[in-house]
């Protein structure tokens, strides 16, 4: 018998270390060639690592959510054949998921202190062979979908009662990571054998994205001093003119309310470029920004990614629609790019008919500014001694406070308000 020791390998450019997202594996386990064996997340991608020898599983370098430096062992073999060569190194799956949260760009400082279970790296450099993949296994559910998965994934689905179909995958195939966020948006086991009774309580870790995001959000309210300010905007002008030009699109994309949105806030931003900023609070230096890069929360199984819609001031409705719808599907599908995935100026957030009455957005930092968008209510309001059914919505921006004025973030959502309630200034 012979020992193999799974080294982590180098999987991207200036990254130092990655953090184990989940374990596949366990000690005492026997595994195939090209098992896969855990998903590693890097502050720009999840990798699958998948174990190059087969054999028994002997040592496990750490636990979920530790960080582990590229070059050290991640896992140890134990093998039939003669120990592998020194420099051999393991293999990552092919696919790379990009990611981002809804706060700011991860940095080194935030990664926690690599764990004393992690073995010393090794002093040979590692080198990729080609990348091997998993075998997939299509299956056809009775009368759903077709949903590709591992025999692994669809064993674990079974042991927890989650039907794959209801699965969402930023890839072509569901993985371990999509069944983890699944539980988590879930709240744990999903299983509905036996109608009625009790779900068991079961502990999540928190790691990889959703880490990320936490960090990220606890970070911005700890360093940020933010206030909201809500106003009530007239919409019903609005909606008449977008089911109009929808009506008569041809081949353009159907417009819904955020590309209307992303143009009123791009030209008063014009005015008052205070909030379409940034502010590095270390160097005390605001940077005022002239175009507009219009961060676009957007939701996946993953969490939260801000897509950023670059010189959003220079387009018109439609192509602003072609560029929502394309970023949106980018995103959720786990194909964005890291310059789409950053340098946002400005954030728009927008729950659609699932919004609130009013919320309380957080600041994206180093940007100083941010507007939720809330949902559409008609109601009776008094107009030249009338009263009349009219489309109102609000909408909520958060400022900090340390750079914006609440004189500005007023004199801001008055100049957005004279623009959304005068639908025809947006497309001159």
């Amino acid at each position: 018998m012979a020992k193999y020791e799974f080294k982590l390998p180098d999987i991207g450019e200036g990254i130092a270390e990655a953090e184990i997202v989940a374990w596949h594996v366990k000690v005492g386990d026997t595994i195939e060639e090209d098992q896969q064996i855990a998903d590693m997340m890097t502050d720009k991608a999840t990798v699958e690592m998948e174990s190059p020898v087969a054999g028994k599983v002997v040592q496990l370098a750490g636990e979920v959510g530790d960080q582990i430096p590229i070059g050290s062992v991640l896992a140890v073999i134990e093998t039939e054949g003669a120990d592998a060569p020194a420099d051999e190194a393991p293999v990552p799956a092919a696919e790379e998921v990009p990611i981002a949260d809804g706060a700011a760009e991860p940095t080194p400082a935030q990664a926690e202190e690599i764990p004393t279970a992690a073995v010393e790296a090794s002093a040979a450099p590692p080198r990729s062979p080609e990348p091997r993949v998993e075998p997939e296994v299509a299956k056809k559910e009775s009368g759903g979908p077709h949903v590709l998965a591992s025999p692994a994934v669809r064993a674990r689905a079974r042991d927890l009662g989650i039907d794959l179909v209801q699965v969402k995958t930023t890839s072509d195939r569901i993985r371990h990571s999509d069944l983890d966020a699944y539980l988590l948006y879930n709240g744990g086991s999903v299983s509905s054998r036996g109608a009625g009774a009790p779900r068991q309580d079961e502990t999540i870790k928190v790691v990889g994205l959703r880490r990320k995001i936490a960090e990220n959000m606890a970070e911005a309210n700890r360093r940020i001093q933010h206030f909201t300010l809500v106003e009530e905007f007239d919409v019903t002008a609005l909606e008449e003119a977008r089911q109009m030009m929808n009506r008569d699109r041809g081949d353009n994309p159907k417009l819904t309310l955020l590309p209307f949105l992303i143009t009123a806030m791009s030209r008063a931003l014009a005015d008052w470029p205070m909030l379409n900023a940034t502010f590095d609070d270390e160097a005390m230096v605001v940077t005022r920004h002239g175009p507009v890069h219009m961060g676009m929360a957007t939701q996946t199984s993953n969490g939260l990614m801000v897509a950023t819609i670059r010189d959003a001031q220079s387009k018109s409705i439609w192509q602003l629609a072609s560029e929502i719808g394309r970023l949106s599907e980018a995103a959720r599908t786990g194909k964005a790019t890291r310059e789409e995935l950053s340098g946002a100026t400005f954030t728009i957030s927008s729950l659609g008919p699932m919004g609130g009455i009013t919320s309380t957005p957080v600041v994206n930092p180093p940007q100083v500014a941010i507007v939720a968008v809330n949902k559409i209510e008609d109601k009776l309001v008094p107009i030249d001694d009338e009263i009349e059914v009219r489309k109102r919505m609000n909408l909520s921006l958060s400022c900090d406070h340390r750079v914006v004025d609440g004189w500005d973030a007023a004199s801001f959502m008055q100049a957005l308000k004279q623009l959304l309630e005068n639908p025809l200034r947006l497309l001159s």
